[in-house]
Formats: structure tokens, sequence, C-alpha cells
């Protein structure tokens, strides 16, 4: 059959991910859409990849592909008739420390609630399923039933048959080689000619870079990635494994040794072993390693003296692994996103556009990437919240330099432990604000935030401030005396958070207001004044918040969260219709948040402004001589302003603010007073997973008004069905942990909810949790239990108002 001159999609690679995408979009019905692929099927990283299938991640969105994915292997050979060598043998991952068993507690109660009966075991425990390894120094394990290991060729192999019988066409050995837009369709040229499209689709893999450049004059940046030099081993034949496995009639569990970072499987009668060690290695970015034109099915040479201490390690922990030598040495290019999670969403300023590459873990990843994909291109939304690996989560501050650093961290630390108070270090001070060196001369301990560096705590002298101090899931360390006295400041005095990077966009033009109200399910406030405002999609889910400042009658500026800048900055533009202005001016301006009771006399000193205007207005001023916008607002709950200035001018307000009495405090201290206040954060309260109702956001949902908002007959079908879950905030019996993101919540022995958020209160003196619950259980005084790392902690639900300052006197004072 020739290649089709037209299609609906164009997928451009043909690897797991690029085949699961087309034959998710085959079980959908959209079967007019064609793969192209350069070489054979499977050419690039999916041929030698090793095949494991762990269900495990410490991301819930990231678990529920991977789990969607096994389920759907397990039945995929029968689907499709073809055959697949799928091996469903478990898997223990072994924990040096009590600090890895947390992970594993939390974890396992993910998995649980997504119906994976994780185990967190004991030594002994651990032993019974792999008699062969050494358990005499660990603390303990997990196990997991339903990890393995699948052929990949076969995988896809598969796959790719389901899609062509149910109509889809593959085109192997035609490279694409660039595209162009005609009449609002993308054209897809290759070798052998061109199709015109509606959607493409670039799952090209580790080329996934070269492809991203042919979208650039059509508004698209390079991908952010790098490749890894990725390298496993098989040794020859083990008699005493072989006759285990003849005796026992299965294989072997997986074996991973996290702390050493690396895993070993069987593979027949032998073993495999993978590491991912810290002295690893990025491949194509340097002129004596150029990029390759063509690495189909090829390797790097053999470099087992970067590996040499993993495979001493793993010979001690699994003795017999030693005692037979090396059959054969795999040595193969991996892409990494700066993160590790892939790209799998729109394609950052291109209309029509998608990104599925950087898989590190792309066969235990391909089929829910597929299923995702498909989604974004036949809805526009998906199932589950995909932010963690939504391409748009990377914006301008990704050069190539960074993303190598990045690469190399996180392949180095593969299985490492992300603590909620510890700052990855590499390729850092991308975008800095213009007080960045003020506020580190201040002790401030940095974090990166969309990749503009804020302070999240201030250490003084003598504070432990080592990375190594970081290394702990509890609350306490030694920023924990220091938020508190931030927390104490912003409560009794006065404090100032240098907040660079806001997302803000300028929205003009003659029907700007009665456009925006089309699009938000509230209402918009007066001339002078502000308010927030919620995006849903057509499901009423929340798609984004932004604040809403109106200068004018149709003169508007839209502020939002530095992570949501380039997704919310396209939510806007998407719709916007002839005649309509929308300005990014993220880089323009920087902000300042000055707040606490001591506020209105510190600006009564250094500033030319109404001090009497009221709550959620906002007013030009002058603020130590310079022009300013003051904003009548503060996250942190008590009375204050934020205050918008240019980056020249920024310098002399910091400092005349600083010069007034003011506390510096960092993200830390804002977290915990935020939460005090019931105050949502974008990508954790709210996101896609949930509806504006469930959100607990009714006040912001005008169903009487004209306009047909999106979401609007789905939210008002829900209202008269009545909300199926509540959000609720929980004070909590905690321990030495508050409760992370996406803990189990649990009424007597059922799972009724999850946590979205969890910090100590230091206004209130309590642990404080945000979550989703059962709608009958939301009741204020209602108990409830969260599982905080394998210990559930007695909840109570408290009154939808501020747990501080709950009639908001201080605040409006």
């Amino acid at each position: 059959m020739s290649l089709p001159s037209t299609a609906r999609v164009v997928i451009i690679g043909g690897g797991v991910v690029g085949v699961s995408t087309l034959y998710h979009l085959a079980r959908a019905g959209w079967t007019d859409c064609v793969l192209l692929e350069k070489n054979e099927l499977t050419a690039g990283s999916t041929w030698h990849a090793a095949g494991n299938c762990p269900s495990f991640s410490a991301s819930w969105s990231v678990m529920n592909m991977q789990r969607y994915g096994l389920e759907m292997y397990r039945t995929l050979a029968e689907a499709t008739d073809y055959p697949i060598n799928y091996n469903v043998t478990g898997s223990v991952r072994l924990a040096h420390s009590d600090n890895r068993m947390k992970e594993f507690e939390k974890v396992a109660g993910m998995g649980r609630y997504q119906g994976i009966e994780m185990k967190v075991c004991s030594p002994e425990e651990l032993q019974h399923y792999h008699p062969f390894m050494e358990t005499h120094d660990l603390a303990g394990g997990l196990w997991d039933p339903v990890d393995g290991d699948i052929d990949p060729s076969q995988l896809t192999q598969a796959m790719a048959k389901g899609a062509r019988d149910l109509g889809c066409h593959i085109e192997r050995f035609c490279p694409a080689t660039g595209v162009s837009r005609a009449n609002g369709e993308w054209v897809v040229h290759t070798d052998k000619g061109d199709l015109r499209c509606e959607y493409v689709v670039n799952a090209a893999g580790y080329y996934a870079q070269k492809v991203s450049e042919w979208f650039v004059p059509h508004g698209g940046r390079v991908a952010p990635a790098a490749t890894m030099a990725h390298q496993y081993f098989l040794t020859e034949e083990i008699p005493e494994l072989k006759a285990w496995t003849q005796e026992k009639g299965h294989k072997l569990p997986i074996l991973r040794d996290v702390d050493s970072s690396y895993y070993l499987r069987q593979d027949t009668f032998s073993l495999n072993l993978g590491p991912y060690e810290r002295t690893c290695k990025s491949h194509w970015n340097t002129p004596d390693d150029p990029f390759p034109e063509d690495f189909s099915f090829q390797l790097y040479p053999d470099d087992f003296d970067r590996i040499e201490w993993h495979i001493e390690d793993a010979m001690a922990r699994v003795p017999i692994l030693g005692s037979q030598g090396v059959q054969r040495n795999i040595n193969g290019p991996i892409p990494y996103a700066p993160d590790g999670n892939p790209m799998l969403g729109p394609m950052p300023g291109v209309p029509n556009a998608f990104e599925a590459h950087s898989f590190t873990f792309g066969i235990a990843q391909g089929g829910g990437a597929g299923k995702v994909a498909a989604e974004w291109i036949i809805h526009g939304m998906t199932e589950w919240d995909m932010w963690s690996c939504d391409p748009r989560r990377f914006t301008d501050y990704t050069d190539p330099q960074y993303c190598i650093d990045k690469a190399m961290e996180i392949y180095g630390n593969e299985y490492a432990m992300h603590f909620p108070h510890h700052a990855w270090p590499a390729a850092r001070n991308r975008k800095l604000s213009p007080v960045h060196d003020k506020v580190v001369g201040l002790g401030g301990q940095m974090g990166a935030y969309n990749g503009w560096e804020r302070a999240n705590w201030f250490a003084k002298a003598g504070d432990d401030t080592s990375e190594d101090a970081t290394q702990t899931w509890n609350r306490s360390g030694p920023w924990e005396i220091r938020i508190k006295e931030e927390c104490e400041a912003v409560r009794d005095g006065v404090g100032v958070l240098d907040l660079p990077g806001f997302s803000r966009f300028a929205l003009s033009g003659e029907g700007a207001a009665e456009w925006l109200r089309g699009r938000i399910a509230g209402s918009l406030c007066k001339v002078g004044r502000m308010t927030l405002a919620y995006f849903p999609d057509r499901r009423g889910r929340i798609l984004t918040e932004m604040s809403i400042l109106r200068h004018g009658e149709d003169d508007f500026t839209l502020i939002t969260a530095a992570a949501a800048q380039w997704h919310d900055y396209e939510l806007l533009k998407k719709d916007l219709p002839e005649g309509l202005a929308l300005v990014d001016r993220t880089r323009e301006l920087s902000t300042l948040i000055v707040t606490g009771p001591g506020s209105r006399d510190l600006f009564t000193a250094i500033a030319e402004a109404d001090l009497q205007a009221g709550w959620l207005s906002h007013q030009q001023a002058k603020v130590a001589g310079k022009p300013a916008m003051l904003v009548r607002v503060s996250f942190a709950g008590e009375l204050g302003w934020e205050v918008h200035a240019s980056f020249e001018d920024m310098p002399t307000i910091y400092d005349a603010v600083l010069a007034g009495g003011a506390k510096p405090f960092g993200m830390y201290a804002l977290n915990s007073l935020r939460m005090e206040k019931g105050y949502r954060t974008w990508k954790g309260d709210l996101s896609t997973d949930y509806t504006l109702l469930e959100a607990g956001l009714d006040r912001f949902v005008k169903l009487d008004k004209t306009q047909d908002f999106p979401g609007k007959t789905a939210l008002a079908e829900e209202r008269r069905q009545g909300v199926r879950k509540r959000f609720v905030q929980m004070i909590v019996d905690a321990g030495e942990s508050d409760a992370p993101y996406m803990s189990t919540v649990w009424h007597g022995d059922t799972v009724v909810g999850e946590t979205t958020s969890g910090d100590w209160g230091h206004r209130v003196g309590a642990s404080i949790a945000f979550g989703t619950v059962r709608a009958d259980l939301a009741e204020p005084g209602t108990e409830l239990e969260i599982e905080i790392f394998g210990q559930r902690c007695k909840a109570v639900v408290q009154p939808d108002h501020p747990l501080w300052d709950p009639a908001n006197t201080r605040l409006r004072a």
C-alpha cells in the first residue's frame, strides 16, 4: 500500500510510545491515522530496552499511567492475536534506611488506593521472595506483585498489528524530513511524498529534539532533553538459578537495590544487571560527539569501568551473580527530560501538535502514554491530570546545558528520594530576581520555581544548610525554627517575600470583559478591583486559577502561578477573538509580598498611596519614590499588599521595605500561612482531577449568568445530582511528618479520599491537611484517618472557613 497523501493524525516515530498512541487512537475510532518510522519499528531506544514493567512511582499520575499500561499488557496478546513474552514475576525493592522504608510506605499507600496490593516487608519476608540475596544489612523492603518484564519488540509489534487491523497505516523506512503549514493544516514532508493532516505527534524518541526544531518557525521551541547512555549486561547461564527455577516453576522477582542504584532481573537462567551510576555519561552534545543522522539498532561501546562499583555491590548482595561471566552487554541511548518524567501533551506554542517523547521508562509507561496522548488529541483533555508530564512545565530557561546538567543529575539519582525540604542543586540560577544577591546575603536558602530563584527559608549563622540536612521526611530540621519565626513575624509585625516570576498577562481590547465572562465560571470585578477567577474545562474540572485585576472596562491584568506561564498563556490565546490583545509581561515586572499588621505603618513611611483603600483593590502608587502598583491582597492571610514594580526599580523598593522593619520570609512559611487560610494551590489542590464544586469553589460558580462558559452544563448537572466528593480542611494528629500529597484518607476500613496538601500551621499550632473525601463525610467534626508513611493518624474535618482569622478581620483591617 502506498503512502497516503492525507490523514487526520500523523505520528513521527515508531517506538513503543508512538505505536501505542496509534493503537489507542484506533481503538477510539480514529483510524485515519499514519505512523512514520525512519527505519524498522523499535529501531530507537525500544529495541534495546530491558523491558522492565514496574508499577512503582512516587508520582500519582505516573503511577496511574503505569498501572493502566500493565493492566493492558496482560490482555494485549489476546486482544491483538499476537504472541508476547510477558513475565509478571513481582519485584522486591530493598531499603537500607528508615527514610527509604517511609518512602515505600507512602508509595504502597498510593498503590493500594489505585488497586495495587503492594506490601512493605521485613528482611526475612524479602528473602522468602528472593532466596539468593543477602539481607543482613537491610531495614526492609517493598513487594510489588504486578511488576515484571516484557519483550519490547513483541509489545510494539502487537500494538502495531492491532492498529493496522483497525485500519491505521504504518509506513516503515520512511523518515519524516520536515513540516510546514498550509490552510490551517500540517504538511509532513517525507522522501515518499507529503502528508496533509490535522494533527501531528512528535514521538521520535532521542530524535525528538531534532524533530522539534522543525516546529520553531511555527511558534515552537527546541524540546528540552538530553541523551544518556544506559548500560546493562546479561550473565552466562547460572546452574543454581536454573535448578531453582525448574523446581519452583517460576522466575525470581526483579530485585531493585534502590539505595545502591541498580536492578537485577532473571533472564531465562541468567541474570540481568542494570545500574544507574553517578559517573554517568551524556552523548551527542559536543563537536567531537555529534548527533548521528541514523543510530538505528546501534549501541555505544562497552564501558564496564563506569559501573564497576555497582557490579561489586550487586555480587555482594546476590553472590550467584559473580559465579558466571558476562554473556552480553547493552550500552544504548535513552532520552531524558530535565526532571526524568516524559514530555507528553500539547507542544508549547504550536497548534494541533503534540509531544510524546523523552521516556526513561518507555516500556512500562508506553501503554498508558498512548492512552494519554490519544485523549489529548481527540478530546483536548485527559482522564487524569497529567501536569507531571505536560511539556509546558518547562519554559524559556531550558538551554542545552541546563538539559544536560539536569539529565546527568536525574540519571545519577534515578532512585533518589525526593524529600520535601530538599532542592536539587544542578543547573540553578537560570532566572534571577532583581534583588537575588540581597536575598542570598540575608541567608536565603533558594529553590527554583519555573526557573526563578526564590528563597524557601532564611538561615542564620550556625544553621546547618548542607544538602545532607535535607535528607528527611520529617518537618523538623534547621529550617523549622526559622519558618516558625518567619510566620510569627508576619503574624505580629511585618514580613516581606521576594516573589519573582509571577506569570502575568495583559488583556485588552473592545469586548475583552465579555470574552472573559464566557471563559470563567464566576463574575468579573469592577474597575479598580480584583477577583479570583477559575477557568473550567467542559467537564467542569479546574484548568487554572487566575487573579484578575481590572484597570478599565476592557483592560485587565491576569496573574497566575509561575509554573503556569505557558499553560495559561495558551489557554487564553487559544480562542482569543480578533481585536483583543494578549501580552505576556512576566519578565517585565517583579513582585514583593509585604504583609502583617505593621504593613500599613511601613507603607505610610515610604509610599505615596491611598492606604485606606479596601481589600481586593489596586492602585498606581509610588513606593520609595518609584512607580509601582499596590494590590491590597495577601496570600499569607494578614493585612498586606503586593508590590508590582519594574526590575529596575525593585532593588530600591526592597531596600526601603527592609529598612522599614520588614523581616524576610520564604516560600515554606508562605505555604504554612496559606494553608491556615484555606487557600488552594494550582496543580496541588486545584487540578483537572477535580471539578470546581468538588474543590469547594461553589462561590466562584455563577450558573445563573447568561454566558455559556465551558463546563456550565456539567456543573449544573453535578449540582442537581449532588457532589460525590468534597474538599475539606482537616486538623491532623500527625507525628513527625505532615501529610504528603496524595496520602490516603480512611473512614474505618474504607478508603474515602486523598490529601492534596499538608503542612504545619504555626499560627494555629497544628498539622493541617487539605483533601477531598466522600461528600457525606465532609461535615465539620467528622473523624477520619490519614495514612502518613504507613501510620494512620486521626484527622478531624474542620468548618468551611479559614482556620486562622475565620472572619478575615485581620486581612480586611
